[in-house]
C-alpha cells in the first residue's frame, strides 16, 4: 500500500526517475538503468577532443550518477516499507 504523502526526499527521487506512485520495483529498476546509461561518466570520452570539456562533463556525470544511486536506494527503501 502506498503512503498518500511521501517525504520531500522521496518525491524528489521519484521526479528524478519520472515516477509517480504507485510504482513497482521493476519500473524503478528500468528507470534506474536508463538514468545510469544516460549519465555514466565515461560515455563522455568520445564526445570531445578537448580534455577540459571532457573533465567538466565527466565530473557532471559522476555527480549525477551519485545522485541517481542515492535516489535509487531511497526509493528501494520506500518500496520495502510500503
Amino acid at each position: 500500500m502506498t503512503s498518500p504523502n511521501p517525504s520531500p526526499a522521496v518525491e524528489e527521487a521519484m521526479q528524478l526517475f519520472k515516477l509517480t506512485p504507485p510504482f513497482s520495483q521493476e519500473t524503478l529498476t528500468q528507470q534506474y538503468d536508463e538514468a545510469r546509461r544516460t549519465w555514466y561518466p565515461s560515455r563522455y570520452a568520445g564526445l570531445t577532443n578537448n580534455p577540459g570539456k571532457y573533465m567538466e562533463m565527466y565530473k557532471k556525470g559522476e555527480a549525477k550518477t551519485k545522485k541517481i544511486q542515492a535516489a535509487y536506494q531511497l526509493l528501494q527503501t520506500y518500496l520495502n516499507t510500503q
